[in-house]
């Protein structure tokens, strides 16, 4: 009983309340824990937006809902300080002419990113290492990192991967939803092509290796994934990805497979797009709709401003027409914890895939960032265990990975 009372007062002095057998942290420990982490989310596909006419990432889109999670006062009010800015580039044909399409896309959208970092200068700063992120943090700016999802911008010219982290990449996604010139995508209606990389992927692999680029397995194969692990000379992440054990999908990773990359020194980042979190049954005339709404409109990321009321007007008469189940903050955090006691705290982050389809009921946008650092309290997570998760995990493999380059 003593020993039980002398508990109670030391996590009262902490700010700490006892629920049941977990010790969790009152709102106000939470809000501190949080705000004194160095908050980093892995997948911020938010660069979609950036050539949209008159959206500007120093203003707040709240009202845009789901068509915009990130801009720099919701990054404040969420304690969110950076992260990697993608450049994605959607799968095209893989004719010369889809290839040239696919160079020149990636080449834009790194040009749109490094335009809004020199609009921007007050509040956000380029991050070419993990010691930048810490600087930039400490100067009051927000961090920007460049990653890549699907490699191929590259495909008409493997080399351009220098010009690229030149210009400030670190993080390099090999593949998206279809197979591509550098390896299998674990959801290509087609099937497998490469049985894991092709010889062009095990060299894009090398070359990452050399310029000292994290290597991202998210969306590719498990072989691709099984194979990248096997090959790179530094640990390896999967920047946006769930647990297959809580929703089997093959865009989930499987926990074995969490084990191999934890024992390599990787770290998984958790997504938090809601199709890869629970089944959501597909609603065809729901889906034609939406296809003649993005028809009328064009596609979202080219949305002006002023459009933007009529199109959300239209898009919501269509939801609540055919409601559709949607994940909950809840489903995410299992799908987090799940991940936590396999793979081990000190290799799991946060992806959530803001921007680009992430985002749940409770958890609608980087404001929201909070409640995670509130719930792995609650489940009995240490300050330094949420550090860790937040951005200590990522910048030690950042700094592993750059050891290991030979350029």
């Amino acid at each position: 009983m003593k020993l039980c009372r002398l508990m109670l007062v030391s996590a009262l002095a902490l700010g700490l309340v006892i629920q049941g057998n977990a010790v969790a942290a009152t709102p106000t420990e939470a809000q501190r824990v949080h705000a004194s982490a160095l908050v980093l989310d892995t997948h911020l596909d938010t660069p979609a937006n950036f050539a949209r006419p008159g959206w500007r990432i120093a203003d707040d889109h709240q009202h845009e809902g789901d068509l915009s999670q990130v801009d720099l006062p919701r990054m404040k009010s969420g304690g969110l300080d950076g992260g990697f800015w993608v450049i994605y580039t959607a799968q095209g044909p893989r004719d010369a002419v889809g290839k040239r399409a696919a160079r020149d896309h990636g080449l834009a959208r790194l040009v749109d990113i490094r335009e809004v970092l020199a609009a921007n200068t007050g509040d956000m700063e380029l991050a070419l290492s993990a010691e930048d992120a810490e600087r930039i943090v400490l100067s009051g700016k927000r961090v920007a990192f460049i990653s890549m999802e699907n490699a191929a911008p590259l495909a008409t010219a493997p080399t351009l991967l220098t010009v690229y982290h030149r210009l400030g990449l670190r993080m390099l996604g090999i593949t998206h939803v279809r197979n591509n010139d550098f390896g299998d995508s674990s959801t290509d209606p087609a099937g497998v092509e490469w049985h894991g990389l092709s010889p062009a992927g095990r060299a894009l692999v090398a070359d990452a290796n050399r310029l000292g680029i994290v290597l991202d397995a998210s969306h590719a194969s498990d072989d691709v994934f099984d194979q990248v692990l096997a090959l790179s000379r530094g640990p390896i992440v999967l920047s946006h990805t769930s647990a297959d054990a809580i929703y089997d999908h093959p865009r989930n990773i499987d926990d074995a497979r969490l084990r191999a990359l934890a024992a390599k020194g990787g770290v998984i980042h958790v997504n938090a797009f809601g199709g890869y979190l629970v089944q959501i049954p597909k609603i065809p005339a729901r889906e034609a709709e939406m296809d003649a709404l993005e028809e009328k409109y064009g596609p979202e990321g080219r949305l002006a401003l002023e459009t933007v009321p009529d199109y959300l007007k239209e898009r919501r008469a269509i939801e609540l027409r055919y409601p559709m189940k949607r994940a909950t903050f809840d489903d995410y955090m299992r799908h987090l914890l799940h991940i936590l006691k396999v793979a081990g705290v000190d290799h799991v982050g946060i992806g959530a895939d803001w921007d680009g389809g992430g985002g749940v009921v409770g958890m609608e946008d980087v404001s929201a960032l909070p409640r995670i650092t509130e719930a792995l309290l609650a489940a009995g997570y240490s300050e330094d265990d949420v550090g860790k998760i937040w951005s200590g995990n990522l910048l030690r493999v950042m700094r592993q990975v750059e050891a290991a380059r030979s350029d």
